[in-house]
């Protein structure tokens, strides 16, 4: 019977690029900068890696294939494949390396995700791929309506007061600007007053420009081994895989009429298996640090509840009381999330967890958190009616 993987693979080494407007940069450039990086920090020799697994969602931006990757880093003479799972796409390459070395496949493998948004021409995110996905990706117009809808759905169930919810969403984004604003390799590094995130132009009602993330350019990645073996290289303070889980939409929710338009299945879906695989039963008492989807201020808001940190139709007020912020009692995004980073889809499932990792280890400069033991990451693929969650959590040894 399946037990899952919790505490089978241990994080070695994890690096990130500085994520922005990289126009000096190729894709490949970003690769080596994350890669270096981890390499260092893993303290390895290049030729140890056993297998690789590269995310990029974007075939204008990065490729279609693994060969950008392989040549990119001189990856010889072994398997390199290429992901994609939308949004999630971060969190799938990491995925595939944690089952590589939980399997006993290879002793030593890479997740890494890079996307080179600038150069595609878009203001957004551009369509994915090709056929029958287009259809599923944008059929109502624009990301920012899509989830929107999202935000009407919850507010009418709950018959939460319409400034009430603007207030609670404009507040998501000042706390992600505050916390941006400390870290050297956030795309946005400028704190914005309350006021103005409010008063900022309407994009999607209720989701103004400060409440909408941004496009970039990044890379990230992890080198993940066993535990024997990282202790084997001196390593300490050992950041596990708790669990990874992941849930895709079956079309339930926009082809049958039992979706209220108020929350995310797939992510209570993937939060659920996530805690059974990790033993976590209480995630707002025993999670330290939350790191999500927020390409918009509501997905957060919406995400706290769908992952049980916050009761259902309670998470706006949780946010309005500071729960959230980074001296509260869960601190969501202390990097800046997708509001400062921007979303280089490859990228950011990987980038979550790289600050996860130095969290955990005490290395997070000024916004370091106090004691913190678990981290959840989340990445929300497609729209809330029809996509894909990936749901990373990581660990101290022992915890």
């Amino acid at each position: 019977m399946a037990t899952g993987i919790k505490d089978k693979v241990a994080i070695a080494g994890m690096g990130c690029s500085r994520f922005g407007e990289r126009w000096d940069c190729s894709a490949e450039d970003l690769l080596v900068e994350a890669f270096n990086e981890a390499l260092a920090d893993a303290g390895i020799e290049h030729g140890r890696i056993g297998a690789a697994w590269y995310g990029s969602a974007m075939e204008k931006s990065v490729g279609n294939s693994a060969i950008p990757l392989s040549t990119a880093l001189r990856l010889e003479g072994i398997p390199v494949s290429r992901v994609e799972n939308m949004c999630a796409t971060g969190t799938e390459a990491l995925r595939g390396a944690t089952y590589a070395v939980a399997s006993g496949a290879v002793d030593i493998a890479l997740a890494i995700g890079a996307e080179k948004l600038k150069d595609t021409g878009y203001g957004g995110l551009p369509v994915i791929g090709k056929g029958t996905l287009n259809d599923l990706w944008m059929p109502y117009g624009s990301a920012p309506a899509g989830f929107a809808q999202l935000a009407a759905g919850y507010r009418a169930k709950y018959r939460i007061d319409k400034k009430d919810l603007k207030h609670a969403i404009g507040r998501v984004s000042w706390k992600s600007h505050q916390n941006g604003a400390k870290n050297p390799k956030a795309h946005l590094r400028k704190a914005v007053e309350l006021e103005t995130i409010l008063n900022a132009p309407m994009i999607a009602e209720p989701l103004g420009v400060f409440d909408c993330c941004g496009v970039s350019d990044g890379a990230a990645c992890a080198i993940v081994t066993t535990p024997e073996i990282a202790r084997s290289l001196g390593k300490k303070n050992l950041v596990m895989v708790k669990a990874i889980q992941l849930s895709a939409s079956s079309g339930r929710e926009q082809s049958t009429n039992q979706w209220d338009g108020s929350y995310v299945q797939n992510t209570r879906n993937a939060a659920k298996a996530a805690y059974a695989e990790a033993g976590i039963r209480n995630p707002r008492d025993e999670l330290s640090a939350l790191e999500v989807h927020d390409c918009f201020s509501i997905t957060e808001l919406v995400t706290m509840e769908d992952l049980g940190v916050s009761a259902d139709g309670q998470a706006w007020r949780d946010v309005l009381e500071g729960v959230f912020d980074a001296d509260g009692k869960i601190p969501c995004q202390i990097d800046g999330g997708l509001k400062c980073f921007g979303h280089p889809i490859g990228a950011s499932g990987l980038r979550m967890v790289y600050e996860h990792y130095l969290q955990l280890q005490g290395r997070a400069g000024p916004r370091q958190l106090k004691n913190p033991q678990l981290g959840l990451s989340h990445n929300l693929g497609g729209v809330p009616y029809n996509g894909v969650c990936a749901i990373s959590i990581v660990g101290l040894e022992g915890r």
